[in-house]
């Protein structure tokens, strides 16, 4: 739950970029090199070697793309990539491999927290499916647990220590701000909660729904006849939406025979205003076609948080065996 909480609620910002190469005899249309990048745990960019472009993932990075910076960053992603793809080949040839199929897979990016400016870089790699080399923030440097993986370390070691420090202690947390700010100002301009009352069928409890709204900061209260109602409701976590805006759901446990004979209404207050609506059985939505995309936009979210963790626990060295791409 605190992880939940830290994707939706907290001012901890994560950036990372998840690279995979297939290095030989691979599935036809299938890309040799694919890299995502993700912004909290949302996607924001794919590129992949077939379609040998840099592709905006949200309206937001869709309007940066048409901007002056956007060549800046699709350049500054392209060095990473081009120093990647020297890694099979060195690789093979250090642990006398001379065919197969081998796969090279790295995460790296960086963490901020815009109230303590606290900021952390992070860069793993790995190598056939194994853990290979991590960045050791503290003290600049590369390490390995992998035997064949020390002599790698130690070229590094030689030539990386100011690239580290330009990278991850400045560029990166750069581009994190710049894309945090353009995100927030769009955002903040389509953030007014839409407001739905739901429920599965007529015996259901019923759900008021606040989605689309930006920032995460939200209240949801019954009324009843008037007066603050908080027996038989729970509230539902709060959750991120594949665009970035925020959902959240108060259910109300009352029989249909007892809310029918009184008047509740659901109250929203958000930064941009309060909402009210009073709960009427012709207000309910329950149709199929509501419940799947609601359905819907909650897995996004639970995918969105399981990426996060997938981030989270491998930055915190527990050890992860393959990096997960979404395409």
């Amino acid at each position: 739950i605190a992880l939940c909480r830290l994707v939706v609620c907290s001012e901890w910002h994560i950036f990372p970029t998840l690279y995979t190469e297939i290095n030989g005899e691979t599935i036809a249309g299938f890309p040799e090199v694919s890299a995502v990048t993700t912004l909290d745990g949302q996607q924001i960019d794919y590129y992949d070697s077939e379609i040998k472009k840099l592709i905006p993932k949200q309206d937001w990075m869709k309007k940066f793309a048409s901007g002056d910076r956007w060549k800046e960053y699709t350049e500054y992603r392209e060095r990473v990539q081009q120093i990647n793809k020297l890694n099979i080949p060195v690789l093979m040839q250090r642990f006398n491999q001379s065919h197969g199929v081998h796969t090279y897979q790295r995460m790296y990016g960086c963490d901020w927290d815009d109230e303590t400016g606290e900021l952390h870089g992070f860069d793993q790699h790995g190598y056939d499916g194994e853990d290979f080399i991590s960045l050791d923030m503290k003290d600049l440097r590369y390490d390995t647990l992998f035997p064949k993986g020390v002599i790698t370390m130690m070229e590094w070691k030689n030539d990386r220590k100011l690239l580290i420090q330009k990278y991850y202690q400045y560029e990166c947390v750069d581009w994190l701000k710049h894309l945090l700010t353009l995100r927030k100002a769009s955002l903040e301009k389509r953030g007014t909660p839409e407001l739905s009352l739901l429920h599965k069928d007529p015996f259901s409890p019923v759900e008021c729904h606040a989605t689309g709204f930006y920032p995460s900061a939200v209240t949801i209260t019954w009324l009843r006849n008037g007066e603050d109602h908080d027996e038989e409701v729970d509230l539902g976590e709060l959750l991120q939406n594949e665009d970035g805006t925020f959902q959240k759901t108060s259910i109300l446990r009352v029989p249909p025979d007892e809310w029918k004979k009184d008047q509740y209404v659901c109250v929203v207050e958000h930064k941009t205003g309060t909402i009210q609506k009073i709960l009427r059985e012709n207000e309910i939505k329950s149709n199929d076609r509501l419940t799947k995309a609601y359905l819907k936009k909650i897995f996004l979210s639970v995918a969105g948080v399981s990426l996060f963790l997938y981030i989270y626990l491998s930055i915190q060295n527990i050890q992860v065996s393959t990096l997960t791409v979404f395409l």
